[in-house]
């Protein structure tokens, strides 16, 4: 498959530009959503904000014809490479960026490719490994990865509705069943592949490079990341200037079950910047 030119990365990923500050923000979602994840904290961000929002590849949302993904198999540097390309495409020249999950990553690695892009990251449920060793903890054994790739791949719905609830992490049924919806959207081959790529990463090793001031939010309780990540990251981040930000809520998507308190906490790290 021939690679997509900027311009049509724009249109196949959904890009759209909203807000009328000066200052370029852009929100990227995690595994299994897709930009309207960020609905709720729009309205707090478009007054002083020229706010990005666009749809990963793996998005439900995003037509798997246009991508080929073994892009996207064996390291996240494919998906930090869609993103500068984005930035390219709209004349960015610098911009504060707020990944979630996997999109933390994602913007931790673009932010090494081209420093002089990125203002500040602000990485929310964010995580480098998800795999436990002897000396780290990642949230989950390996038998536990094995697992989820196995029944994604035996039964894609029956995983979904275990797992979601699990990733929610408050009881909001409403939610659970939005999210769901997203999840199933994606086609469970894509979810496989993408799920491996995530689940199977250890960028530690990259986070020394990472000299672009970061704001790392994390919920007190999340199924996907341990309380210990948020630390771990803020001693290994080679910049200076990190910090680590609390939310008194749980799971692992605030900006769907607390929206109001993570767009504070939002709002007021933005206005430090």
């Amino acid at each position: 498959m021939v690679k997509l030119e900027s311009h049509n990365l724009i249109d196949a990923l959904n890009v759209t530009v909203n807000g009328s500050g000066e200052r370029i923000l852009v929100l990227s979602h995690g595994f299994g959503g897709d930009q309207s994840m960020w609905k709720h904290i729009l309205p707090y961000l478009l007054p002083d904000f020229k706010v990005i929002v666009f749809d990963m590849v793996f998005s439900g949302s995003v037509d798997p014809k246009h991508f080929d993904f073994d892009r996207y198999t064996d390291s996240l540097s494919a998906y930090a490479d869609d993103l500068l390309a984005i930035l390219d495409e709209l004349k960015a020249d610098k911009c504060v960026y707020v990944g979630h999950s996997v999109s933390a990553m994602v913007g931790c690695l673009a932010s090494i490719k081209r420093p002089g892009l990125f203002e500040r990251l602000i990485l929310l449920c964010a995580s480098p490994r998800y795999l436990n060793n002897e000396s780290y903890e990642g949230g989950f054994e390996r038998g536990d990865i094995d697992g989820i790739f196995s029944a994604i791949k035996s039964n894609y719905s029956a995983w979904v509705s275990g797992f979601v609830p699990l990733l929610i992490g408050v009881d909001e049924p409403s939610l659970v069943k939005e999210f769901s919806k997203k999840l199933m959207n994606m086609k469970p081959e894509i979810a496989l592949v993408v799920a491996k790529a995530i689940f199977q990463s250890d960028v530690r090793n990259i986070l020394c490079d990472v000299k672009t001031p970061c704001s790392i939010i994390q919920t007190r309780k999340d199924i996907a990341v341990p309380l210990s990540v948020p630390y771990y990251m803020q001693r290994n981040l080679g910049g200076e200037k990190n910090s680590v930000h609390i939310l008194d809520t749980d799971g692992h998507i605030p900006q769907l079950t607390s929206p109001s308190m993570f767009a504070k906490l939002l709002t007021q790290i933005l206005a430090g910047s």
